[in-house]
């Protein structure tokens, strides 16, 4: 009897191997092969293009037209899809398990569904049971949705010719498998081909197809990479599961806007917007304490109020302990060396701990400025002001650099309440703003001699 030959397949870009190794020869990645059976087919009717091919043209002669969009009824989700789901667009939404992903997108379904769409929800990790428990649980009113439960690609690409629907949700992408493959579903070669053949029907037939990922320990989706370049929209879920506010953000968007966050609080009765997220991210203290700066942060169009912690205690071991929640950990170690060598504030024998209130994560540097007065009022042991306001870039050599929109931060900060604002000097307003006194800097002795003049 001839034996079976198997092949070695990284699990994270496909690569295959003849015999195992450590280390993934095509993306380097260590631990991720796994043993599987080569692929034999050949078929190439898979691979057929969408429509025949176009002779050359000219960019200026193509006639560009906004695509129609339609609103899922969830305001938070329409805002990070940019403005609603447009046919033919394929969404990836990956997430921890349990943040509720299924629980949105059914929520997103059954609001349309009343509308009067044609929509439809797969499942190949839940019974019919099973949702309609969960549509109960929470409360949903959507008689028209309709549910399937099914694994197979090719018999949900046959319910697709057959129904129609104008929207499909498939949750997950990781249950589907392909009959002209032969490894088990959620394997890299069954999700890319699960993930191309879904895109190619929903461009064909203009089918608004919404994609549930896993994600692997690290918080990436999991499968190959190629996942993320196939769909025309990436959104990732974020916040702590033990916490009753989820953030989505869009970290790949082809009809619109990248960055966007979509601010949901999770309830009895499943996810609901949050209309004034920056509430979620100030401490509530009745007076500021040390160590606590406000940050005006920009999440895509949507300006946001962070509160920025920070705690400054003497190490008691050799080694300084520096640790960043929400915020680069990285960019912290630069900060401390920039107050060190410009402003004179020493922390090489001190433990400095960061925290970004709330669970939101912050990736820009405006938030540099707001860093390093919250060190500085810790380490003094004195509050800022409860109504002041902080954003701004610091460079190594101490210069306080202009940060985008800053006119829409100042205009969100002043509706909120807050009166006084320390910004680079390059983002000063070119027309006054009611209510809020404004204090330009451009180094950061200077921010932090203006922050102890106010506190």
């Amino acid at each position: 009897m001839a034996k079976v030959k198997t092949i070695y397949i990284c699990q994270s870009c496909g690569g295959t191997s003849a015999k195992w190794q450590g280390q993934c020869p095509s993306c380097q990645a260590w631990n991720t092969m796994e043993e599987g059976l080569p692929e034999t087919t050949s078929s190439n009717a898979r691979f057929q293009g969408l429509a025949q091919s176009l002779p050359r043209q000219k960019l200026s002669a193509i006639t560009a037209e906004d695509l129609p969009r339609f609103s899922t009824g969830v305001e938070e989700f329409d805002r990070v899809l940019g403005g609603g789901l447009v046919p033919g667009g394929v969404v990836l939404l990956g997430g921890d398990p349990g943040i509720g992903k299924s629980t949105l997108l059914l929520q997103a379904l059954a609001e349309m569904s009343s509308a009067g769409m044609n929509v439809l929800y797969s499942s190949g990790e839940e019974s019919a049971a099973q949702i309609a428990l969960r549509a109960k649980r929470i409360a949903l009113n959507a008689p028209q949705l309709e549910v399937l439960a099914e694994i197979q690609l090719e018999k949900l690409i046959s319910i697709m010719d057959t129904v129609k629907p104008q929207v499909l949700v498939v949750d997950s992408i990781q249950t589907l498998y392909s009959e002209v493959l032969s490894s088990a579903p959620g394997s890299v070669a069954q999700v890319r081909e699960c993930a191309a053949q879904l895109t190619r029907a929903a461009k064909a037939s203009g089918i608004c197809v919404l994609m549930v990922g896993h994600v692997t320990k690290d918080g990436h989706l999991a499968g190959p990479r190629v996942l993320e370049h196939i769909v025309d929209t990436v959104l990732y879920f974020e916040g702590d599961t033990h916490s009753s506010f989820r953030l989505v953000r869009s970290i790949k968007n082809r009809f619109g806007a990248v960055n966007e966050l979509g601010v949901f609080a999770m309830t009895e009765k499943g996810l609901r917007g949050v209309t004034n997220p920056s509430a979620i991210f100030l401490s509530q203290h009745e007076q500021m304490v040390p160590g606590a700066c406000v940050l005006v942060t920009q999440e895509g169009s949507r300006p946001l109020l962070v509160e920025i912690q920070a705690l400054v205690d003497t190490a008691h071991v050799p080694n300084p302990r520096r640790l960043a929640v929400g915020l680069e950990q990285a960019r912290l170690a630069m900060l401390l060396a920039v107050l060190h060598r410009h402003a004179g504030v020493a922390c090489f024998d001190q433990d400095v701990f960061l925290n970004a209130v709330g669970g939101v994560k912050i990736s820009e540097p405006a938030a540099d400025l707001a860093v390093l007065l919250a060190i500085q009022s810790s380490i003094r042991n004195r509050a800022l002001p409860k109504e002041l306001i902080v954003f701004g870039e610091v460079g190594l050599a101490g210069e306080i650099r202009p940060c985008p929109r800053g006119q829409e931060r100042l205009k969100e900060a002043a509706k909120l309440g807050f009166t006084v604002a320390i910004l680079p000097k390059a983002n000063m307003p070119k027309t006054k703003i009611p209510g809020l006194k404004v204090i330009p800097v451009e180094r950061i002795d200077q921010a932090i001699a203006a922050a102890a003049e106010l506190s």
